[in-house]
């Protein structure tokens, strides 16, 4: 569920900041990076009034320094201020009738892997990203996602962040999670659906790292959205909810390798 991803039953989302700038010849080649594993509690699928929980994890990247040129900061307190380039990385877990009854009739959906680009601004005490991405398996369709953080904490050992988050989904990724064609209909007696390109969700987050020394942390997030638009409307919606939440819980350790 997309760094953090919201909504989805089964999300693994990896998220890469790099900050582009000049490095000094001198500095040693390396790459900084922290790599977690956790689980969260979500809904099944998107529009799901269940839950159940699943594995989650996280990948960033703090620090890439090749020869002239620097991505990010060797110290992992830092925090680069102004805008920044940033990967975005999602993955959807799939949607089956046989472990969602509700759905009989339904195609079943394959794992999705969105792959994408974005930029970031950062303030002292708040933060914004604008991000793009791609299903290069699964969904073949466009999302973009926004979203800002006010820092209501901010220490070398706790933070705690929280804002709004955006999600708009391209006319065939909504046809995807949300539509129902004219075969689904006969066969699971719902109302046929041809969502259009628009604003999926609109929710909040609030994330929380607590740094417990030697390289390892322990970061959470809450997370609440409200189904917007044609998928509000979804016949598959309507047997579920508008209302969707989660919360994940990751156990992190920051490496360091020199090149």
């Amino acid at each position: 569920m997309v760094c953090s991803f919201r909504g989805s039953a089964t999300a693994l989302v990896f998220l890469v900041v790099p900050a582009l700038g000049a490095g000094s010849a001198a500095a040693q080649d390396g790459l900084s990076f922290t790599l977690g594993v956790g689980g969260q509690y979500a809904p099944s699928y998107f529009g799901s009034d269940s839950y159940e929980a699943a594995p989650t994890g996280k990948l960033s990247v703090q620090r890439l320094s090749l020869g002239p040129l620097q991505f990010g900061s060797a110290d992992p307190y830092t925090e680069k201020l102004g805008f920044a380039p940033r990967g975005s990385f999602r993955i959807i877990g799939d949607r089956k009738a046989k472990d969602n009854p509700e759905l009989a009739g339904l195609t079943d959906l394959k794992t999705s892997v969105e792959i994408g680009v974005g930029l970031g601004y950062e303030a002292t005490d708040w933060r914004a990203f604008a991000d793009l991405r791609y299903g290069v398996i699964g969904h073949e369709s466009a999302v973009a996602e926004f979203g800002a953080d006010w820092k209501a904490v901010s220490t070398p050992q706790f933070k705690l962040n929280i804002g709004p988050r955006l999600l708009y989904g391209s006319g065939r990724y909504n046809r995807t999670y949300f539509g129902v064609t004219a075969a689904e209909s006969l066969a699971s007696g719902l109302a046929p659906s041809t969502p259009d390109a628009g604003l999926v969700s609109a929710g909040i987050e609030i994330g929380a790292s607590y740094d417990l020394g030697n390289a390892w942390a322990l970061e959470g997030s809450l997370n609440y959205d409200r189904l917007r638009g044609d998928a509000a409307n979804s016949p598959i919606t309507d047997r579920g909810s508008r209302d969707q939440a989660s919360a994940s819980l990751v156990l992190t350790r920051r490496f360091s390798l020199g090149f």
